[in-house]
C-alpha cells in the first residue's frame, strides 16, 4: 500500500513497534518472536562466554534480568499462537537453563526446569492471562480490560457460577485464529478452568504464589 502526501510517496510497512512490541499487519507475531529470540540469543552467548567466572546465583540473576524478563514482557500477546512458535521461545528458555545448570545438550529439560522452579513458556503465558483475569474479577485492572470480560449474572440459574467467581463463556468468533487469541476469549477460558481456591485468593501476591504452585503441579506433577 502506498500513501501520497503532496509530492512524497510513502510506502506502508508490514510491521511497527509499540511499547517494545513489534506488531504486524496480520498479527502473526512472527516478527515479534524472531526479534525476541535474536535479542535473547545475543545475551545468552555473552553470558555463556563468561559462565566459568560467575557463580550460579549471579548467572541466574543475569539471565532473569536480560532474558526471562523479555520472555515475560507482553507474553500474553502470543497466547494461542501455533505450537511451533511457542517452541521457539521455549528453546530460548531451555538454553538459559542449560547455561545456569551446565547440563548437556541431550539432557531432558523437564527435570532441569523443575529443579530451577521455572515454569515453561506456555505456562508463563497462561500465568499472565490469569493474573490479569484476577485483577479484572476484583476490579484491580484498568477499566478498558475489565470491560472486555463479564462475570456471570447472579440469577437463579447462575448463583452457583457466581459463587465460583466465573466469567461468562467467551463469544464465538468467525475467525478463530484471531478471535481465540484475544483477551476477551483467553481470560474466561483459562479463568473458568482454575480451581475455586485459587480464584478466592485474598490478595494479588497470594494469588500469584498459589497460581504458580498450581501451574507447576499441573505441568510437573
Amino acid at each position: 500500500m502506498q500513501l501520497s502526501i503532496e509530492q512524497e510517496h510513502i510506502i506502508s510497512s508490514n510491521s511497527c513497534k509499540s511499547i517494545g512490541v513489534k506488531l504486524e499487519n496480520h498479527f502473526t507475531t512472527d516478527t515479534q518472536i524472531t526479534s525476541l529470540c535474536n535479542f535473547a540469543y545475543f545475551h545468552l552467548r555473552n553470558i555463556s562466554a563468561i559462565r566459568d567466572l560467575l557463580p550460579t546465583s549471579a548467572t541466574e540473576q543475569l539471565i532473569h534480568s536480560l532474558v526471562t524478563s523479555r520472555l515475560d514482557y507482553c507474553n500474553s500477546l502470543v497466547y494461542g499462537a501455533p505450537e511451533y512458535k511457542i517452541n521457539c521461545l521455549q528453546r530460548v528458555q531451555n538454553i538459559a537453563a542449560r547455561i545456569v545448570t551446565r547440563c548437556g545438550r541431550r539432557d531432558d529439560m523437564t527435570p532441569v526446569l523443575k529443579s530451577l522452579h521455572w515454569l515453561p513458556v506456555k505456562f508463563r503465558i497462561v500465568f499472565k492471562i490469569l493474573l490479569l483475569a484476577y485483577k479484572c474479577m476484583n476490579n484491580l485492572a484498568p477499566s478498558y480490560l475489565i470491560e472486555l470480560v463479564m462475570p456471570y449474572n447472579q440469577t437463579r440459574y447462575s448463583i452457583r457460577a457466581k459463587f465460583q467467581h466465573r466469567f461468562n463463556k467467551p463469544p464465538l468468533f468467525e475467525k478463530k485464529y484471531y478471535g481465540e487469541r484475544s483477551f476477551t476469549f483467553a481470560a474466561p477460558t483459562e479463568w473458568n478452568k482454575l480451581p475455586i481456591k485459587n480464584k478466592k485468593a485474598p490478595s494479588v501476591e497470594c494469588f500469584k504464589s498459589d497460581l504458580k504452585t498450581h501451574l507447576f503441579k499441573e505441568h510437573f506433577g
